[in-house]
């Protein structure tokens, strides 16, 4: 809670800075320094969610995890998406629904050394929240392209793309990511692996590409194993700084007003549908297990900025996704709440 309360005071102060200076940020949310900003902030993010993760542990059930990350996500943004678009006749929850399916891996970071989850199932939450956020990002990206031709939304900037080309776009990218990553391995593996200085400019130079050409996967992939050791104390101060200015960005959005009606009913959808595709996917596991990670939804830094970056294409994407992370994070709090009072007084 203490964090939530620090991530509502961000957004008070970017609230209050556009409301005291004047400044419109939805201006120039379609620049290319705004574009860039969010991409840096982004990729921070990302290639945190990868840094730590216990890659011999998450060997053991890769394939639950890879299923939690590209099956589980696409079932997640759908029911989101298509249940919040019916009952709101509003076909942008598609897209919002991309947006809020993944599970924030900063917030998952402050649960890995609860004793509630077993080690089994922190490997898994940790690699799932950690790999399912480039994946979404990805998934934004060409759907909203798809967007503005398929679904016909109003939209400002570049026009949208016929459905099957932007599918090709999207299969296009995924094997540049891949291949970016494997780049970046082979120079690692190959002529900088223990050389700690060679290692942190190559480091520099793909996090700059990675930004540039946004390739976002690729980067989360580099996490797995570019990994400078004195990166690992500094790390986690770096991650909550870009939280916390992608956060200050929201609230200079938020000038313009929120949606909480429709923000509520996507956060609990965003809730609701993290237990369903949980509880399915983790039937081979322990009860308790599967509770935890059915009740793991929280949105954080990747909901934030995916929102900022689709603002420059459809206004009012921000005014329906800040009030869903306060709801989806409060509903998360409460939920385990009660789960730890009913597990405590089991006998």
């Amino acid at each position: 809670m203490r964090r939530l309360a620090w991530l509502a005071l961000a957004v008070l102060i970017g609230l209050g800075a556009a409301a005291v200076t004047g400044v419109r940020i939805a201006d120039a949310t379609d620049s290319t320094p705004y574009l860039l900003a969010t991409a840096a902030l982004l990729a921070i993010g990302l290639y945190g969610s990868t840094y730590g993760i216990d890659t011999a542990g998450a060997r053991q059930d890769r394939r639950l995890i890879v299923t939690a990350v590209t099956v589980g996500v696409v079932v997640k943004a759908a029911v989101i998406g298509v249940a919040l678009a019916l009952a709101w006749q509003d076909p942008l929850f598609l897209l919002l629904g991309i947006v809020v399916a993944q599970i924030d891996p900063l917030s998952v970071a402050a649960l890995l050394g609860d004793d509630r989850l077993s080690p089994r199932a922190r490997t898994v939450l940790a690699a799932w929240s950690s790999f399912d956020d480039p994946i979404t990002v990805v998934l934004t990206v060409y759907a909203a392209a798809v967007a503005t031709d398929a679904l016909g939304l109003d939209h400002r900037g570049e026009q949208g793309v016929h459905v099957a080309d932007g599918l090709a776009a999207y299969a296009v990218d995924l094997g540049l990511n891949l291949l970016f990553a494997g780049l970046v391995w082979l120079v690692w593996r190959f002529g900088v692996r223990d050389r700690p200085r060679r290692a942190t400019a190559l480091l520099a130079l793909a996090a700059a590409v990675a930004v540039w050409q946004f390739l976002m996967l690729g980067l989360a992939l580099v996490g797995l194993f570019l990994r400078p050791a004195w990166l690992e104390r500094l790390l986690p101060r770096i991650t909550q700084g870009a939280l916390y200015a992608a956060t200050v960005l929201l609230g200079l959005l938020l000038i313009g007003g929120i949606a909480l009606p429709q923000g509520i009913s996507l956060g609990v959808a965003a809730f609701a549908a993290q237990i369903l595709v949980g509880w399915l996917l983790t039937r081979n596991m322990p009860p308790a297990d599967r509770l935890h990670l059915a009740f793991a939804q929280q949105n954080g830094i990747t909901a934030i900025i995916l929102a900022l970056r689709l603002e420059a294409q459809f206004a009012g994407v921000v005014a329906v996704v800040a009030p869903a992370i306060l709801v989806t994070n409060l509903t998360h709090y409460t939920a385990n709440h009660l789960l730890d009072r009913r597990t405590r007084a089991s006998p």
